[in-house]
């Protein structure tokens, strides 16, 4: 019975930690709420529905990988930010005779301002850029059957990289 005098306390302050985790994310306990801003596209070449597909799958992101709202005004925690870049290049010649594209990519880049406005965790602030792609091959198929499906995976990719440098703190 004396051990578990001893055992119990402690077991207690591991799991009544400062921090709540939930799929790898470190989320302080007093940060309730965020702000998602809508993501403006301002890339050289502009897809039409982008920013209001990435600013979804953001939201998406965040709704099913922690327990925070979204909100409109005054959130502990604010994202904002522009895609700045939306490029499609061949990556792998077919023939050099007669130079087609094997391989595609297609890459987006998206600047991101993250502000904490939760107490002692204003250091974990930030703004960077985040950069993401996918390969895809033309073959059979057009750029425009195949884009929106391609938009969502690299999406996917951004949303992650930009949760995980949010919450993860890795």
């Amino acid at each position: 019975m004396k051990p578990f005098k001893f055992i119990f306390p402690i077991v207690l302050l591991l799991l009544t930690g400062c921090a709540y985790k939930f799929n790898g994310a470190s989320i302080p306990t007093d940060m309730k709420t965020v702000n998602v801003k809508f993501f403006e596209n301002n890339a050289p070449l502009v897809v039409s529905y982008l920013a209001q597909s990435f600013t979804e799958d953001l939201k998406s992101r965040i709704r099913n990988q922690s327990r925070l709202s979204i909100i409109e005004n005054d959130a502990d925690g604010i994202f904002e930010g522009r895609i700045t870049g939306y490029d499609i290049k061949p990556i792998a010649i077919q023939d050099n005779s007669n130079p087609i594209a094997g391989a595609n990519r297609l890459t987006i880049t998206v600047a991101v301002k993250y502000t904490n406005n939760t107490k002692d965790f204003e250091k974990q602030s930030f703004e960077e850029s985040f950069s993401a792609y996918e390969d895809f091959s033309l073959a059979g198929q057009t750029l425009q059957s195949q884009e929106q499906q391609l938009i969502k995976k690299v999406n996917a990719k951004l949303t992650e990289n930009i949760f995980n440098r949010a919450f993860a703190q890795w």
